[in-house]
């Protein structure tokens, strides 16, 4: 019997066959890593999660492993919060940073499997597709099959999702594989809040606006940003290796102009065109909002630091594009949602009703500016009312 194995493993390795050569795989990401800051630069804790969710509730997320729903009071915190207890739900998550849809695109000329998995040591990761093993130090996928003839059918929900353009690039269809379930998808999607440095600080003094890289690597470009009552315009700097001061920019450009630049930042960095007008397409509505931000690229270093990537096989390529957006509380949207909340002690519940729909045109960039009213305030019935909208 001895004999025969070895006859057998003789005949196939004298056979003349060529070695099976391994597929050529490249890799692409991008996300977005947003802050928010005062006018003096200090990034604030906020709760990133705490307005209503953008996504299919067939994402996986943070306490609830199949659907995609938070819970919520008023301005959508959780009721636990607002009773002072302690809750691991995700409108509770506090945090400086909010990772915003990090995706990760295959490209294989064959079919082949790779393992996939993200730590975000100084964050959590709160939501995700497909299945894939959460960890407390970020998110673990096993077995990524990549399929480059396939025709498969995505999951897909009624209604608009800052979740679907994503898909609408040529990345080869991928196969992920949990004891439950075989899931399909254009691409491995995740998000996540953390407490991190990023390398730029922002600081606004009238109608100037500093941008300091605080890191060792140079920061290829800066586009300093302004929506003024549905008005727009911006400033755009290359390769910032200390500090740069602007001027809030004039109100006088289009968003499709905009869009022109921000198309030749992100392929600059290495994303294919489609990628980057699918990035575009997901945060068009909220990148543009109104508002003063500034959006940069992560230097590459910075990324790999925050977000360690194991792939095995590793890709032939891989390219990491995540964009900064600093978003900068002003003076004039501090005093508005200070009016706004010094309206909530009224004795009319028509006045209380209006504050209340006007802080909520600032959705979940109004937290930080409450928690600061809250503490000044001397008004028991504002205090009260305050600690009821953000559950503090």
């Amino acid at each position: 019997m001895r004999m025969l194995i070895a006859f057998v493993a003789a005949a196939v390795l004298t056979s003349g066959a060529p070695p099976q050569e391994s597929a050529k795989v490249v890799v692409h990401e991008w996300g977005t890593f947003t802050s928010v800051a005062g006018a003096d630069g200090a990034s604030l804790d906020w709760r990133p999660l705490s307005g209503p969710s953008d996504l299919p509730s067939f994402v996986y997320t943070t306490g609830n492993s199949a659907k995609g729903l938070r819970h919520g009071r008023n301005l959508n915190f959780c009721d636990g919060c607002s009773a002072g207890k302690e809750c691991d739900a995700k409108g509770c998550i506090q945090g400086t940073i909010r990772m915003e849809t990090p995706v990760l695109y295959f490209y294989s000329d064959k079919e082949t499997t790779l393992s996939v998995k993200v730590d975000f040591p100084k964050g959590k990761i709160t939501e995700w597709y497909p299945a894939a093993r959460s960890t407390s130090r970020g998110i673990d996928w096993g077995a990524v099959r990549v399929l480059p003839a396939a025709k498969v059918a995505f999951p897909v929900e009624p209604g608009d999702s800052h979740y679907y353009p994503a898909r609408e690039t040529d990345a080869h269809p991928i196969r992920v594989c949990s004891p439950s379930v075989i899931e399909h998808e254009k691409f491995l999607f995740y998000r996540g809040v953390g407490t991190f440095d990023l390398p730029l600080r922002v600081t606004l003094a009238g109608d100037k606006v500093t941008v300091r890289n605080l890191g060792k690597d140079q920061v290829d470009q800066v586009v300093l940003f302004e929506n003024r009552d549905g008005k727009i315009g911006y400033r755009i700097h290359c390769y910032l290796k200390d500090e740069v001061t602007l001027d809030r920019p004039e109100a006088n450009l289009t968003v499709d102009q905009l869009t022109g630049d921000l198309m030749k930042i992100l392929t600059g960095q290495g994303l294919y065109e489609r990628e980057a007008k699918a990035m575009i397409k997901t945060w068009r509505d909220s990148w543009f909002e109104p508002g003063l931000r500034v959006f940069y690229v992560v230097p590459r270093r910075t990324t790999d630091a925050v977000l360690p990537i194991a792939i095995d096989p590793k890709p032939a390529d891989l390219v990491r594009v995540l964009v900064g957006r600093s978003e900068i509380l002003t003076p004039e949207m501090e005093a508005a949602i200070a009016a706004h909340a010094a309206k909530l002690g009224d004795d009319s519940l028509e006045t209380r009703e209006a504050a209340t729909t006007g802080l909520r045109k600032y959705g979940r960039f109004a937290e930080p500016i409450l928690r600061k009213v809250l503490a000044a305030t001397e008004d028991p019935e504002v205090k009260v009312r305050i600690k009821n909208l953000i559950g503090g």
